[in-house]
């Protein structure tokens, strides 16, 4: 059986529909920040410890930051490790992009029998597809049956009776049930005895980016103590890191303010777009010098966008850049308000 691509694999193109120039007056890029917009819009790669909660990590991290508002991308349980994207300030309003991203994990799982290699290569491999799951008793949502996709399972290595595999799965999978319904299938029963997310989306414990809180403790200090941004540079990454993954498009200058005060991308706003968006998908939108504007869902096709003249080509699901960035050159009452 062919496996599922994983979101981190899906190859794009960005498509040009129409050459435009953008003013350097307005706006920046995302790697040039002043220190207190990078942060304001920053995301980190974070090595969770095993012991707290992932709600308290981020509480630790917004303490040692001094920010009022921190948010996390895909809750772990206390004993798991790994990457924790942890979205900082303003960056908080596309945490839910990391929804759409997959996840991967290693895992020790331990069966509670005695059963041969093949067949442990063989049940896990009738894992890679779509599969049914209800959330376990702890869980913090609601325990309805559902869906989820599992891109690959690979077998590592085996100890006795402890399995050692890699799994790259659709966000929201309860690795803990995928554990104890391979046990079952293979006879013996079993548990998840160790796990560690290897990747969120874009993010990866191989980067060079992925710290530790101590990490993030120590450049802060250096960073406060000489006010070199580049210490910031250190453990920070602009907030489109995070969207990397989502198909792009991208509007020139004087569509920009109008997005930011909640009207639809329409089609005269559009300068490039990925290839491969279907209707309904959820894209981002980025400015020409590669800042985040908005989050929306598409309502055509990429090869309509790049036909289409007039109309609505993605409604708006999330505003991301503060007003007034870019100069309003708008009409106001509706109509095709990026056409200017």
């Amino acid at each position: 059986m062919p496996r599922t691509l994983p979101p981190w694999e899906t190859k794009r193109e960005l498509l040009t529909k129409a050459e435009d120039h953008t003013d350097p007056k307005y706006g920046c890029k995302p790697s040039e920040r002043p220190a207190k917009q990078f942060i304001k819009f920053g995301t980190i790669n974070l090595d969770k410890p095993a012991g707290p909660t992932s709600h308290e990590v981020a509480a630790w991290t917004k303490k040692i930051l001094k920010l009022e508002t921190i948010g996390h991308g895909g809750t772990l349980d206390p004993n798991v490790t790994g990457v924790l994207p942890v979205t900082l300030e303003e960056a908080t309003k596309m945490v839910q992009a990391l929804l759409y991203s997959g996840k991967e994990y290693i895992c020790v799982l331990k069966l509670h029998g005695d059963v041969d290699e093949p067949s442990i290569r063989h049940v896990l491999s009738m894992f890679e597809d779509e599969i049914y799951q209800r959330p376990p008793l702890r869980s913090s949502v609601k325990r309805q049956l559902r869906t989820r996709r599992i891109y690959y399972i690979d077998y590592l290595e085996r100890d006795g009776r402890n399995v050692l595999f890699k799994v790259g799965c659709e966000g929201g999978t309860y690795i803990r049930k995928l554990c104890f319904d391979i046990g079952e299938i293979l006879g013996v029963g079993g548990h998840m005895q160790e796990l560690r997310r290897t990747r969120a989306g874009p993010f990866q414990e191989t980067s060079a980016k992925c710290v530790t809180l101590h990490d993030v403790a120590y450049w802060f200090g250096e960073y406060e103590r000489t006010k070199d941004q580049s210490y910031l540079c250190r453990f920070i990454e602009p907030m489109e890191t995070a969207l990397m993954q989502l198909p792009k498009i991208v509007v020139r200058d004087s569509a920009v303010d109008a997005l930011c005060h909640g009207a639809n991308l329409t089609a005269p706003g559009v300068c490039q777009v990925e290839s491969g968006i279907e209707k309904s998908n959820i894209v981002a939108i980025f400015t020409l010098k590669g800042e985040a504007v908005a989050l929306g869902r598409a309502q055509v096709s990429t090869q309509e966008m790049l036909d289409l003249r007039h109309g609505v080509v993605a409604t708006l699901a999330r505003v991301l850049m503060p007003r007034n960035v870019y100069p309003k050159v708008w009409k106001s009452g509706g109509g095709d308000e990026q056409e200017k």
